[in-house]
């Protein structure tokens, strides 16, 4: 949860200013938060305190109203009886990380994190970047190979990862699908070497920068098995303190990682 909220603020001032390398500044004055840490800190707090995401979705999404919201979402959030809208944008699994670590079994991650995205994202592809993303955070966590996840991702969810990061990069550009997204920021965290990589391997894609590295610093978060000291500090300074509470409950309650060897 931490590592996809760093990489979203970490991606943020590489949105709409691209970069094709992984050599930049993690932080800079622009860096900030983004839809991608609100709605993640309403995930955790819909786990924390039983209410419905959608509930949990329009009270965060509210007090926070100018944080890069896709169109459709900034409707949903203004209807006085929202609906699912059929969403394949990868926000639904861009939000999904706290489920990995509240849930104890791969069947049940899955399961919930279909719930958290079904209020919007009801598309298959949405509920399958859902599903995906927190299926490979769990097998990080539970210690899993990446070989394994990369297998488990592939033949479950029929994503494919065989291209190379280098390979993906040369032409790729802004995709907000799962389906043009979700695999490639998977890749930019199998091919890392520590947290901070993933996130720069993200970044360096020159796609939807913030919710990439949210995507890859999630999963390589729970794989290496915590997320650097210098990043945490700086994200923790630009956080609200609402944000940092949640954060702090919902890992004293759920997050057990361990330090990979």
């Amino acid at each position: 949860m931490l590592g996809a909220i760093s990489g979203d603020i970490i991606g943020s001032a590489y949105d709409w200013h691209p970069v094709k390398r992984t050599s930049f500044s993690l932080f800079v004055p622009e860096s900030t938060f983004t839809d991608d840490t609100v709605l993640t800190v309403a995930v955790a707090d819909s786990i924390l305190h039983g209410a419905p995401y959608a509930v949990s979705f329009r009270n965060w999404g509210t007090r926070y109203p100018d944080v890069g919201y896709g169109g459709r979402f900034q409707e949903w959030l203004a209807s006085p009886a929202p609906e699912p809208y059929g969403s394949f944008g990868n926000g639904s699994a861009m939000r999904v990380s706290p489920v990995a670590y509240a849930f104890d079994s791969l069947d049940a991650v899955i399961e919930e994190a279909t719930r958290t995205a079904e209020p919007t994202h009801n598309h298959p592809e949405g509920v399958k970047g859902a599903q995906a993303i927190a299926a490979a955070i769990f097998l990080a966590r539970d210690g899993r190979s990446k070989d394994i996840i990369r297998t488990y991702i592939e033949t479950t969810f029929d994503y494919d990862l065989r291209l190379s990061l280098a390979q993906i990069r040369e032409d790729y550009e802004l995709d907000e699908t799962c389906q043009g997204s979700v695999p490639e920021a998977i890749t930019a965290f199998l091919e890392s070497g520590s947290f901070e990589e993933s996130v720069r391997n993200a970044v360096s894609l020159g796609g939807d920068a913030d919710t990439q590295a949210c995507i890859a610093g999630a999963i390589a978060e729970a794989f290496y098995g915590s997320v650097p000291d210098k990043i945490e500090t700086k994200v923790r300074q630009i956080l609200p303190a609402e944000m940092t509470a949640i954060l702090d409950k919902f890992y004293a309650k759920y997050v057990h990682l361990r330090p990979r060897m």
